[in-house]
C-alpha cells in the first residue's frame, strides 16, 4: 500500500514539476519580441492610462506576444510607472525593453528632423541641404555666416578656429569647419546657428585625439584643414589618402601648384559634373585655383569643401616619398608617379585598359 501511494505522488509530483517547467518556458518564450527583423511603431500612451490598460493595444500593435505573460511580468516584478505620450517601439524589443522605455518616460519626438551632411560637400551643398529640410532659407545660411560678432563668438568658443575665418576674401567663413555627419535636431524649426554649434562640436569631437599634434604642426588648423579639404575630394576615389597628402606636401616643398582641378572647380563655383573647364579659368589668378602658377607654393585661401576624419588624418600624417603626380583608377587602386610624362604614362595604359576613372 505504501509503495502504491510512493507511485502515485511520484507521479503527481513529476506532472506538477512538468507543469511547472512548461509554465516557465511559456513565460520566458512569451517575454521575447515578436520579431527578429527591425519594424518600428509609433505608441500613443494616453494620459492616465495604466500598463494593464495598454496591454490589450501592445498585442493588437504586434508589439508582444501574449498578454497574460505581460500582466505577470508587470505584477511580479511591481512595476507601475508609465507615463503619457508618444513613444517610438520596435517588434524586436522584448518586454523587459518596452517596459523600460515605459518606465524611462517618452524620449521620442515625432517632430525630429534627421540631416545628412555627406563628406566633401562644399557651404553651397549645406545651405541647400538646410533650406530644403528646415525652415530656414539658404540666405539665413549666408548670412550667419558673414555675421562676425557671431564668428567671433566662435573663435573664443572653438579651439581649432582662430581669425582666419575673418578673412574677407573667403567665399564661405566656416567651409570646412562643419563636420559632415548624420544629425538629429528637435524640429524643421531649429535655427541655423544651432545646426552650426552641433556640426562644430562634432568636428571639436573628431579632432581632440590629435589636439597636440594639430598644434604642433608647421601648418596652422586652418592650413591643415584647407588641404584636407582637397585631399578629400582628390581622394575620394582613391585607396591612399595619405599618399595623395604626401604627394601635396612635396609640391608645396619644391614650391609647384597643387594642380588640383577641383580647387579650380571651387574657385569658379560651378560642379565638376557640369562641364570641363575652360583655359581662361585654369588659368585664371584666384586664391582658390591651385592649377595657375598664382598659388605656386601655395595652399588655397581656404577649404573648398567639409572633409572627414579619414581626410583629415591623411593630411596631419601623410606619406612621405618622392614622387609628385597621382592618379586613381576604376577600382580606387592609385599609381604614383616622380615626372610628369610618367604620370602620362601611367594615364594612357590605364585608358587602354579600360581602367581610367571617368566622372559622371
Amino acid at each position: 500500500m505504501k509503495k502504491t501511494i510512493l507511485i502515485i505522488a511520484s507521479l503527481i509530483l513529476g506532472i506538477v514539476a512538468s507543469i511547472i517547467l512548461v509554465c516557465i518556458v511559456f513565460y520566458n518564450v512569451n517575454l521575447k519580441a515578436v520579431s527578429d527583423e527591425s519594424t518600428e511603431v509609433e505608441f500613443m500612451v494616453d494620459s492616465g492610462s495604466t500598463y494593464y490598460s495598454v496591454i490589450s493595444k501592445l498585442k493588437s500593435e504586434g508589439l508582444i506576444r501574449n498578454e497574460l505573460v505581460f500582466k505577470l511580468y508587470i505584477k511580479f516584478n511591481k512595476v507601475n510607472d508609465i507615463q503619457a505620450g508618444t513613444y517610438k517601439l520596435n517588434k524586436n524589443m522584448s518586454v523587459f525593453d518596452i517596459v523600460e522605455v515605459f518606465s524611462k518616460g517618452n524620449t521620442y519626438n515625432p517632430d525630429a528632423i534627421v540631416i545628412t551632411f555627406k563628406e566633401g560637400k562644399h557651404m553651397r551643398s549645406i545651405a541647400s541641404t538646410i533650406a530644403l529640410y528646415t525652415t530656414n532659407t539658404e540666405d539665413t545660411v549666408y548670412n550667419l555666416l558673414k555675421d562676425k560678432n557671431y564668428l567671433n563668438s566662435l573663435i573664443n568658443e572653438y579651439w581649432f578656429i582662430d581669425e582666419s575665418i575673418l578673412n574677407n576674401n573667403l567665399y564661405y567663413s566656416l567651409e570646412g569647419y562643419l563636420y559632415p555627419n548624420t544629425y538629429e535636431f528637435k524640429n524643421k524649426d531649429v535655427s541655423v546657428k544651432e545646426i552650426f554649434g552641433t556640426m562644430l562640436d562634432e568636428m571639436d569631437k573628431q579632432l581632440n585625439p590629435y589636439k597636440t599634434d594639430i598644434l604642433s604642426n608647421k601648418y596652422s588648423i586652418h592650413e591643415l584643414l584647407t588641404l584636407a579639404s582637397v585631399v578629400e575630394l582628390e581622394g575620394a576615389s582613391s585607396d591612399d589618402r595619405e599618399g595623395i597628402a604626401g604627394v601635396f606636401y612635396n609640391r608645396l616643398k619644391k614650391g609647384d601648384p597643387l594642380g588640383s582641378d577641383v580647387t579650380t572647380y571651387y574657385a569658379e563655383k560651378i560642379e565638376m559634373s557640369d562641364r570641363d573647364l575652360y583655359t581662361s579659368e585654369i588659368n585664371e589668378a584666384n586664391n582658390y585655383n591651385t592649377r595657375s602658377y598664382h598659388l605656386a607654393g601655395k595652399l588655397p585661401i581656404g577649404p573648398i569643401c567639409n572633409p572627414s576624419i579619414k581626410s583629415i588624418k591623411a593630411t596631419l600624417y601623410p606619406k612621405k616619398h618622392d614622387y609628385y603626380y597621382f592618379v586613381a583608377d576604376i577600382n580606387k587602386k592609385t599609381y604614383f608617379s616622380k615626372t610628369y610624362q610618367e604620370h602620362l604614362s601611367t594615364r594612357d595604359d590605364l585608358i587602354e585598359a579600360g581602367l581610367w576613372y571617368m566622372y559622371d
